[in-house]
């Protein structure tokens, strides 16, 4: 058994990282949880939700995001080991996106069920 080193674990958190930066700059639609992420984060200030929605808007966005980065590693691997087409490749890819869609929807659902108390009364203050 190797014996425990921090210098390796310092060197873990960078390999961490360094994977983050490529998820970033290789997966568009990790921009666009981002984008709807940062919108979510607003209107929990702007409406002053509960720390339990808080909490659960939270499992729901790292979800997805989690989700995503792990079809986009699954993604690099399947280019790397399959590169010519192949249908289980295929299936691989589609099971992946398929988990990906899961949590986006679920996160979705949290929100609505979360905002719209919020939105329905603002909405009613300004038509009124």
């Amino acid at each position: 058994m190797e014996k425990f080193s921090v210098e390796k674990r310092i060197k873990s958190f960078g390999y961490a990282w360094r994977g983050i930066g490529i998820f970033l700059k290789t997966t568009h639609n990790a921009w666009l949880h981002v984008f709807i992420f940062v919108v979510v984060v607003l209107a929990g200030f702007y409406f002053n939700i509960t720390q339990i929605e808080w909490f659960a808007i939270i499992l729901s966005a790292s979800a997805v995001f989690v989700s995503e980065a792990f079809n986009t590693a699954i993604e690099i691997d399947i280019d790397l080991t399959s590169p010519d087409f192949h249908p289980r490749a295929k299936d691989t890819k589609d099971v992946a996106a398929g988990a990906v869609l899961v949590s986006a929807i679920t996160a979705v659902v949290v929100g609505i069920i979360i905002f719209y108390p919020y939105l329905s009364t603002f909405l009613k203050i300004f038509l009124i």
